[in-house]
């Protein structure tokens, strides 16, 4: 029987004989161009950065008795320096203030000489500021000097050397008024050997021994203890920037060396060790003072040749 030949389907991609179509290119619809943004020429951009009014740029020396506090800085459900300093600022101000400190020093350590800076939008002049803060602030915290820094000035980074001071009685009596500024020591000790302990500490080499947390590269400058009384002995450091810790297990150290327990020579081989475990414990916190920051003089980080200016005393027609 003769067969048929297929007809042509209707929507077939094969033609008749079986023959495939070939398939037509689908046209993509053009896309419209997005607009580009329109570049701003760099010496406009520059110039409108020009005309921004900057924020006024304070630093100041502050003091405290760290005693009651835990630390410069903030913590959180903890007191500390650094968030009573934001707290008075930012009453004084008018606006949230944030403060920058040149040393973090640790629970219990004092400052005689501790410099920070801040920003603040507010039209108050420095004494206003000053007198303003000291008023809100607790007793054992004073702003003693206040003036206008630099732009470029950051009281941590800014700063090219800090000096510690740690202070011991060394007397078999302790002295009521001065037990939170000194340790007191009634047994002997060896002031020279601890003297040519400490003239190794200076230069640069790596503190691990004497570190709390990771240790590091520091220069020390001076290191020397000095004794300004029969019965009072200071131990006055110098260095770029600390450790944590570094000063209080460094004197914790040598208080080792003035006891007997170990001689020079064993000292040097644990500032050589680069270990913790090898070096003394740490000497209180009541002991140790923050006495200078050190900043260079120049157009960089310095307002002014004077340095930091006092805030002037209340007068009677002021009060």
């Amino acid at each position: 029987m003769r067969q048929r030949s297929p007809s042509r389907v209707v929507g077939s991609p094969f033609r008749a004989g079986g023959r495939r179509r070939p398939r037509r290119k689908r046209r993509r619809p053009r896309r419209t161009p997005k607009p580009r943004p329109r570049r701003r020429h760099p010496r406009r951009r520059r110039r409108r950065r020009e005309q921004r009014p900057k924020t006024p740029h304070w630093k100041a020396r502050v003091a405290y008795d760290g005693t009651s506090y835990a630390g410069f800085q903030v913590q959180a459900n903890a007191r500390t320096v650094q968030g009573e300093l934001e707290r008075a600022l930012s009453h004084v101000c008018d606006e949230a203030v944030r403060v920058t400190g040149a040393g973090r020093t640790d629970a219990g350590v004092h400052a005689s000489g501790q410099v920070i800076d801040f920003r603040t939008a507010s039209a108050l002049d420095g004494v206003t500021i000053g007198r303003g803060v000291n008023a809100l602030l607790p007793e054992d915290i004073a702003v003693s000097a206040l003036e206008p820094a630099a732009e470029d000035f950051h009281a941590r980074f800014s700063a090219t050397g800090r000096t510690y001071e740690y202070r011991i009685r060394h007397a078999p009596e302790r002295d009521p008024l001065e037990r939170r500024r000194e340790l007191q020591i009634a047994g002997p000790l060896d002031l020279a050997a601890m003297r040519d302990a400490s003239a190794l500490l200076v230069g640069r080499r790596d503190f691990s021994s004497f570190a709390a947390g990771p240790g590091g590269v520091r220069s020390v400058r001076r290191a020397e203890w000095c004794q300004p009384g029969t019965s009072q002995l200071r131990f006055e450091v110098e260095a770029d920037a600390f450790l944590r810790g570094m000063v209080r297990a460094i004197v914790g150290t040598l208080l080792w060396v003035g006891r007997g327990k170990i001689d020079v020579p064993g000292f040097e081989r644990i500032v050589a060790a680069n270990d913790r475990a090898r070096a003394g414990p740490s000497a209180p916190a009541n002991g140790l003072c923050l006495i200078a920051v050190e900043y260079r003089q120049d157009a960089a980080n310095a307002a002014s040749e004077e340095g930091l200016q006092g805030i002037p005393p209340l007068r009677e027609e002021d009060e």
